[in-house]
């Protein structure tokens, strides 16, 4: 060792929501934690999140709400540090906030919010926070020896080399490249030998073009309440045409379920058959022009569009039942096949990552390298919109954090 090294218990690299969780959790044991983080500020993604607000849990999160290969993961780290939890904690410094639709919790104020209590209980946990400090793990790809202080692992940055008894990687994944995301978890595992999931943009906008595309073409900004499917997933919520194809929170959670070359179907009448509404409308008003009663129930705009794409208007008193079958199956569900997503640039999340099968669920410890952790969006963990993905960053950090 020179002078400029230095040893700790715990080093965490990746301040986003998991890491300073974790290093706070170590801390408080008595731990002496440096945070590491190559970006010039921590929890870039916290202050961004939510529109500002940073949608932090969800009230209604439990096991069902992940994607894993291995489903079962989860639920050790999520029922040991619970939303109540991190509620709790919340208010404890003072932080006003708000649920929304469908459990989702936000700050009344700002994101900045939760960046500052983080810091603050690492703060007074005695973490050791150091930003702009790209880091280099030193690793022949197997398990370390303990070196002559007693630490195990090595890690070299620009102002000198840090050892450490343990190591937490929480550096995320790849969406968002723009603020900084790396694949330096993954890269880190596969250098190790650990398996990795494939990774994929998750909670991400579908793109579309042929006659799918033109389907939508010109009305971006227009949302409609439906029911997105894919894979065997579907999801109730808005649906947001854009200029490249679909967004929108029902099309953002159909995304983590869906696959290249497989198709996804809209349901703008969910729990109703559009054929027997225009039975009774036909019944009721039989002079009305189709594109009128659509127009009702799909916006002017979206009828007017869909129907010089090649449905007929005509009085509803001049269709037939054949051709009222035809209308119906052509618009419930609206199937497609998406040419793609937007990818990481526009994913909230990534699918995919570390391999869970070859961690602890307890405590996010790789099972064949002693002292090493994985944890929050570089592991093989990914929830629904709407805070889940949160809570798993504030869960598994406390689960590493608890041990490491």
């Amino acid at each position: 060792m020179n002078d400029t090294d230095q040893v700790f218990d715990v080093a965490v690299i990746g301040a986003g929501a998991a890491g300073m969780m974790c290093a706070a959790v170590a801390g408080r044991r008595g731990r002496r934690v440096v945070l590491l983080d190559h970006a010039g500020r921590p929890g870039k993604k916290i202050l961004m999140s939510g529109g500002g607000r940073c949608n932090f849990t969800n009230l209604d999160c439990g096991p069902e709400h992940f994607l894993s290969a291995n489903p079962h993961f989860v639920k050790s780290a999520l029922a040991r540090c619970t939303q109540w939890d991190f509620i709790a904690l919340v208010e404890a410094h003072g932080i006003p906030w708000h649920e929304r639709k469908l459990g989702q919790l936000f700050c009344d104020r700002s994101s900045k919010d939760i960046v500052r209590m983080l810091l603050d209980e690492c703060e007074a946990a005695g973490v050791a926070l150091r930003t702009s400090t790209p880091v280099e793990v030193q690793t022949d790809g197997q398990p370390p020896s303990d070196t002559a202080s007693g630490s195990r692992w090595q890690l070299d940055t620009p102002h000198g080399r840090i050892e450490s008894e343990s190591l937490v990687i929480a550096t995320g994944g790849y969406p968002i490249p723009r603020m900084g995301a790396t694949g330096f978890g993954l890269d880190l595992a596969a250098r190790l030998g650990i398996p990795v999931q494939p990774t994929r943009p998750a909670l991400v906008p579908l793109t579309l073009d042929g006659e799918a595309y033109q389907a939508v073409e010109g009305l971006s900004g227009i949302a409609l309440d439906a029911v997105a499917e894919a894979g065997d997933a579907g999801f109730h919520e808005n649906v947001l045409f854009t200029h490249r194809g679909v967004s929108g929170p029902a099309i953002l959670q159909a995304s983590s379920y869906w696959q290249p070359g497989a198709p996804v179907a809209v349901d703008f009448f969910p729990g109703d058959s559009l054929e027997q509404r225009l039975r009774s409308a036909r019944d009721a008003t039989p002079k009305r022009q189709l594109g009128t009663v659509l127009g009702e129930w799909l916006t002017r705009r979206v009828t007017r569009h869909w129907l010089e794409a090649g449905l007929a208007d005509r009085p509803l008193e001049r269709l037939t039942e054949h051709e009222m079958a035809q209308v119906a199956a052509r618009l419930q569900p609206w199937r497609f096949v998406p040419s793609g997503t937007e990818g990481y640039a526009r994913a909230e999340v990534m699918a995919g990552g570390v391999d869970t099968h070859a961690l602890s669920s307890r405590t996010c410890e790789a099972r064949d390298f002693p002292g090493l952790y994985f944890i929050g969006e570089v592991v093989d963990v990914t929830g629904h919109l709407g805070g889940y993905n949160f809570q798993w960053a504030w869960a598994s950090g406390h689960a590493a954090g608890e041990v490491a």
